[in-house]
């Protein structure tokens, strides 16, 4: 049974989508755009049939207003709770703080019923209050690593979070501005599996994070992130409130998401943490036989190659086999939960459980990843060696196991339980649905004669641990509908595509000379206002290193400082240049003359030895497809179209898209790349571009 709270007056008529709409969006003083009618009924009737829908959007179309009126109008009129989930910060607090307070107050009326919503994140990114009465146990902190200028920062900080603490009402840490470190963080916060549970808890009627959850459950609209939705599929335990449709925006991002949660992690130094934990509560002996197989670990994992491992090294097998046994045996000594245990010596038993069973479940995922043939396997295995910073590693070895695919995933515990709505302004690549639809794990839109995509085939086989037991092949009838709504821009009017087709092809050993001078011609013709897209955090600071003393406008780069601040730098100074990498190539939202020109340095391909993605590739060469294409080329399209998206921004927007590397006009694979773009105007001709952009920077001034 729904919260009282939830239920409509039962004479209360609700009205249809169309008419909700309309009201939402005088509501703003805006107007109703065709893309985001079209939108809306799609959104309808998905839920109204249960047949999935992907929905691409673009910039302007409000795509938000599109997918919430009918996902409202059904959370009020069935008495339930529908979930979006997003990838990012800046939509969730779009969607809380701006898009639901509206529509609460001008659908309200019309509902008959006090619309209402909350925002929902995993219990890690709550301040736990017994942790913070408690601190954190002595075994967590270990021999440190850290010098005495870091150890001075990370106390200032943890301070800084006991006196927010007292303040807070949500303890919500994306609402700590500034943030802290994760390490900061980690003095105040409990994973799932180490909480007491509100009825254990000295405070747990207070509990944030119970507090987030009991508001969730009388919500009709929760919002949440993809890594959460991961975890509620991934966990036996509830996490999400009962609902019956899902919405996923930013879908572009649910892949790699959700590979990022199933990823596990195994080091020495979290070996060796998991035996201090244990070491006050068992046998010294016991958890002796961890703490030594950590030593063991560590001094294997130092010898060892970094990269992809295809075949379990037999000194690597039998060190994780006697990991496995030793936090095995640990788990043993440590025997029940202690109902009647004081809530100081519950947590610490809680604390030790769940690191021992993570770290028993990683060392026999690891162990079974290599026991299939290799075209059968569900996982990939890697070594991460440690990044160097000033002479010292900041940090250990590690060994990583993440699935090949979470297509099979995603189908049995969302689009097999729940309708789906997915939707981004980027869902077709190479002007289809088809290369992310089967990465979810949905089957091709068109079955008529044509053989099962590779892909899809791999991603179906490719399931996680969770998923080993279920009987191969069986799948139930999963139905789903494509729909592109377009963009509101004329995009050839108000963009060019230009290709640096008489370029050298992009090597290996950084930019090449005619890249920064063709850079250097680009950013002077547009009078600064660029945003630099590069392949690497190396080029980007290759560029601006080269080019700073050279250009005569300001130059950013990632890494200056907070990349919020840099970007709302470069916004406010038309003139400004920002260069960086991956966190830019999406999201970053500057309308106006800031932004008139965007370049990319190269095509961004996945790194040739990226585990995953090598992994995902064999697999779907190993069932006769073309690896390649599905992968490598797929990631590429989906970062160019994200990177190109950053140009228009308002229906004022004018500017040009360069892309540096030939291989966009030259390669066969150009043409899909080039179709996964916005319909810009086309040219390799520097002149013409040069010409335009110095107009463009005339009519801004």
């Amino acid at each position: 049974m729904p919260a009282p709270d939830l239920l409509t007056a039962a004479d209360t008529k609700i009205p249809d989508t169309a008419s909700l709409l309309a009201a939402a969006v005088a509501s703003i003083g805006g107007a109703e755009r065709p893309g985001q009618v079209e939108m809306a009924h799609a959104v309808e009737n998905a839920i109204e049939t249960g047949e999935h829908v992907a929905a691409q959007a673009g910039t302007g179309t409000g795509k938000s207003l599109a997918y919430l009126v009918p996902a409202i109008r059904h959370a009020v009129e069935k008495q339930t709770t529908v979930v979006v989930s997003t990838a990012t910060i800046a939509l969730q607090r779009q969607l809380v703080d701006r898009d639901l307070p509206r529509l609460a107050e001008s659908l309200g009326p019309l509902l008959g019923t006090e619309l209402k919503f909350a925002i929902l994140k995993g219990r890690r990114n709550y301040l736990c209050l017994h942790r913070v009465q408690t601190g954190v146990p002595e075994e967590d902190e270990g021999p440190s690593l850290f010098d005495p200028q870091q150890l001075s920062s990370l106390g200032r900080q943890v301070k800084r979070l006991n006196e927010w603490a007292e303040e807070t009402g949500t303890g919500d840490r994306d609402e700590l501005v500034p943030g802290v470190s994760e390490q900061a963080w980690r003095q105040v916060a409990v994973t799932a599996k180490e909480c007491l549970g509100a009825q254990r808890c000295p405070h747990g009627t207070e509990c944030f994070a119970e507090l987030a959850r009991a508001e969730a459950g009388e919500a009709h609209i929760v919002v949440t992130n993809h890594a959460l939705l991961a975890i509620d599929a991934l966990e036996e335990f509830q996490v999400l409130p009962e609902h019956d449709v899902v919405i996923v925006d930013e879908a572009h991002e649910l892949v790699d998401r959700v590979t990022s949660v199933a990823t596990g992690d195994l080091s020495a130094a979290a070996v060796e943490m998991t035996a201090r934990r244990c070491g006050r509560l068992i046998e010294e002996s016991t958890a002796d036989r961890l703490k030594e197989s950590a030593e063991g670990l560590g001094i294997l994992l130092e010898d060892l190659p970094a990269g992809r491992m295809d075949v379990l090294h037999s000194a690597l097998g039998n060190t994780l086999a006697v990991v496995r046994d030793a936090a095995h045996a640990c788990i043993t000594a440590l025997g029940p939960e202690r109902k009647d245990s004081d809530p100081g010596d519950m947590a610490a038993r809680k604390a030790a459980r769940s690191s021992l069973e993570e770290l028993h479940e990683t060392a026999v995922r690891i162990l079974e990843a290599f026991q299939p043939e290799m075209a059968q396997r569900f996982d990939v295995v890697w070594l991460e060696r440690p990044f160097v910073q000033d002479g010292r590693p900041k940090r250990p070895p590690a060994l990583h196991v993440a699935p090949i695919g979470v297509g099979g995933l995603l189908r049995t515990t969302l689009f097999e339980r729940r309708t789906a709505i997915l939707t981004s302004a980027t869902l077709t690549l190479g002007g289809s649905f088809e290369p992310l639809a089967r990465q979810w794990g949905l089957p091709p839109l068109n079955e008529k004669g044509a053989e099962r995509d590779a892909l899809t085939a791999a991603e179906g086989l490719a399931r996680t641990a969770t998923e080993k037991g279920a009987e191969k092949g069986e799948e139930s009838e999963v139905a789903w509908s494509g729909l592109d709504v377009g963009s509101p821009f004329d995009h050839p009017k108000a963009g060019i595509l230009y290709v640096a087709r008489h370029l050298p092809q992009p090597g290996r050993d950084g930019l090449a000379d005619a890249y920064l001078t063709e850079i250097t011609e680009l950013i002077e013709a547009a009078g600064g206002r660029t945003l630099g897209l590069f392949s690497s955090m190396r080029a980007a600071r290759q560029a601006a290193d080269e080019l700073k003393d050279h250009l005569s406008h300001p130059l950013l780069c990632q890494g200056d400082d907070s990349t919020s601040l840099l970007v709302k730098q470069f916004a406010e100074d038309e003139r400004t240049c920002l260069f960086g990498t991956l966190s830019l190539w999406q999201g970053v939202d500057v309308p106006g003359p800031s932004l008139q020109l965007v370049i990319m340095d190269r095509i961004p391909f996945p790194r040739p030895d990226d585990p995953v993605s090598s992994a995902r590739s064999r697999a779907v060469a190993a069932r006769g497809g073309n690896g390649f294409m599905a992968v490598a080329a797929t990631h590429a399209a989906l970062l160019l179209a994200q990177g190109a998206g950053r140009l228009l921004r308002s229906m004022d927007d004018r500017g040009v898209v360069a892309v540096l590397d030939p291989r966009l006009a030259t390669a066969r694979y150009g043409g899909f790349l080039k179709n996964s773009l916005p319909p810009f105007w086309a040219t390799t001709d520097p002149d013409v571009v040069r010409g335009a952009l110095r107009r463009l920077d005339t009519a801004a001034s």
